[in-house]
């Protein structure tokens, strides 16, 4: 697989569609399933304002990238999967370990915290969602990869497509811009609260504070950007952490 223009243009491609998908598992997942929801509420998930979050779109790409990989030098056909898999598994796992760790030691913020599950590395990792990476590069390689190949390379040779990547891309910096001003704020109060921020908790806690205040929350934008209500905001909510110990 070379780098050409074409290869580029999938690959940006592939991190927005896994952008989008990414964003759309998490909000579900936490709406249902996540522990650190209590209030089962929806929550915009990651970090940004629009729906995609970038950590499962270099995930998507990291599987088409390593969809590539020969492993011919197995006999067995079954075992060149489940190699081919596990390596898949290992590669977005360390991918979420970085992503995790430069939001704790830059930002004093967790996006995610897997603290109460077995084996967990820093509440970063854990052999359970290393099990569920695994999982989804299989229904990536099986279901999705020989079947979206020849269109993606279809729509590479279309000047739509790029003025369509090129779109989003402009959307997305913008977006990205705002967002770190805000994660900024963020990380000046947490760090002189000496906290590690757990920003789907603080999403929580502002959605059941702003509803018993009566006050409508827009799903896309459950963080207020100013100074005075983030800090307020951020000490209020160390309060009640600290009343349920």
């Amino acid at each position: 697989m070379g780098l050409d223009l074409h290869t580029i243009l999938i690959l940006a491609f592939l991190f927005f569609i896994g952008s989008l998908l990414g964003w759309f598992i998490e909000v579900v997942f936490r709406r249902f399933f996540s522990k650190n929801n209590p209030s089962k509420k929806w929550i915009n998930a990651g970090f940004l304002v629009g729906p995609y979050i970038p950590l499962y779109g270099f995930s998507l790409v990291t599987l088409y990238v390593f969809s590539w990989i020969p492993v011919g030098f197995i006999r067995s056909e079954i075992l060149q999967k489940l190699l081919l898999f596990a390596l898949m598994a290992l590669a977005i796992t360390a991918l979420e370990y970085l992503a995790g760790l430069i939001f704790i030691k830059g930002m004093n913020i967790k996006l995610w915290d897997y603290s109460n599950e077995w084996g967990n590395i820093r509440g970063i990792i854990c052999p359970k969602f290393s099990l569920y990476w695994m999982i989804l590069s299989a229904i990536y390689y099986f279901i999705i990869h020989p079947r979206v190949i020849d269109s993606l390379y279809w729509l590479a040779d279309h000047l739509t497509f790029s003025f369509f990547i090129g779109f989003f891309y402009g959307v997305f910096v913008i977006d990205f811009a705002y967002s770190i001003q805000l994660l900024v704020k963020l990380r000046k109060f947490a760090r002189e609260n000496q906290i590690e921020l757990r920003i789907e908790e603080f999403k929580d806690y502002l959605i059941r504070k702003n509803e018993s205040l009566k006050i409508r929350v827009s799903f896309m934008l459950p963080l207020r950007p100013t100074d005075k209500d983030i800090g307020d905001d951020i000490i209020s909510f160390i309060h009640e952490h600290l009343e349920k110990r």
